[in-house]
């Protein structure tokens, strides 16, 4: 039953994602999605710590209510600039 639930309000645009930026490699990776803020926010120090060891650096973590394109947003992949992000409706 959550699962269906996380799967309708991601459809919509309001489930909870992770958003990871990292300066070197220039990259946005969402991790997601989330039934509520505080499971998203529990689960972003794995994520953290994973980029992390694979080297990356510059990391800014956020987390927010959207709807991810691509899971990874990479410069070298030509695709930084699109956002990554369908446009939703919220009343944040």
């Amino acid at each position: 039953m959550k699962e269906f639930l996380i799967s309708l309000l991601n459809f919509f645009g309001l489930a909870w994602w992770v958003e990871v930026k990292t300066s070197a490699p220039r990259c946005i990776y969402y991790f997601g999605p989330f039934l509520t803020n505080k499971e998203a926010e529990a689960a972003k120090a794995g994520y953290v710590e994973d980029i992390e060891n694979e080297g990356a650096e510059g990391v800014s973590v956020s987390i927010h209510r959207c709807k991810p394109i691509t899971l990874t947003v990479a410069e070298d992949l030509g695709k930084l600039g699109d956002g990554g992000l369908w446009p939703v409706l919220s009343g944040q």
